[in-house]
């Protein structure tokens, strides 16, 4: 009888698991969604719910946005989340630069809040944006375009479909952006490879 080296088995990947529960106590941070300086002039509000399958709010749900600055640049500013040197706590963002990232739980109703500048990309603009939420086993991966146009990704889309990625102009530089994690009118997810 032989007996076999454990380094030569196989070793599978090790399965996914949910997101959280524990993701909404340590991912959220202060103003993580006051991406655009405070005060700014030319700040936008992106707003919107998080529904499920059923049309219920989501109340647990964090989202990550990412964008270009309003000059197109991808880069961003450091600041996101600036750690006192001396205690390893939290001092915010320093308020004057953009950061191109935030980080938003939704509330006890499903919803959620931005403030950002108006992304500067190349084509349609839009913010991207991550789902974390209570039974995905993935997060998920979405757009928020802020106008309708000619876009590789939108064109290819039927017009039911492509409707979920378009928030919706409001007064006063707001934008409403709802996502349906699945269901009737589901929100268009995106797979990277």
């Amino acid at each position: 009888m032989s007996e076999t080296s454990p380094m030569s088995e196989t070793l599978l990947p090790t399965p996914s698991h949910t997101v959280g529960p524990f993701y909404g106590y340590a991912l959220p941070f202060p103003e993580g969604e006051q991406v655009a300086p405070k005060g700014h002039p030319d700040t936008i509000a992106l707003h919107g719910y998080v529904l499920d399958g059923e049309g219920n709010p989501v109340p647990d749900a964090i989202l990550e946005f990412w964008q270009a600055g309003p000059d197109g640049s991808l880069k961003g500013a450091p600041g996101s989340l600036r750690r006192d040197p001396v205690t390893g706590g939290f001092l915010g963002r320093n308020g004057v630069d953009f950061t191109g990232f935030g980080r938003v739980a939704t509330d006890a109703d499903g919803h959620y809040a931005l403030y950002t500048l108006p992304p500067g990309n190349a084509g349609v603009p839009y913010i991207s944006v991550c789902v974390f939420a209570r039974g995905l086993l993935h997060h998920l991966y979405t757009r928020a375009y802020l106008a309708d146009g000619a876009d590789p990704l939108l064109d290819g889309l039927p017009a039911d479909r492509r409707a979920t990625l378009l928030a919706a102009e409001e007064p006063n530089r707001t934008y409403r952006f709802d996502i349906r994690l699945q269901g009737e009118g589901e929100t268009v997810f995106l797979e990277f490879q």
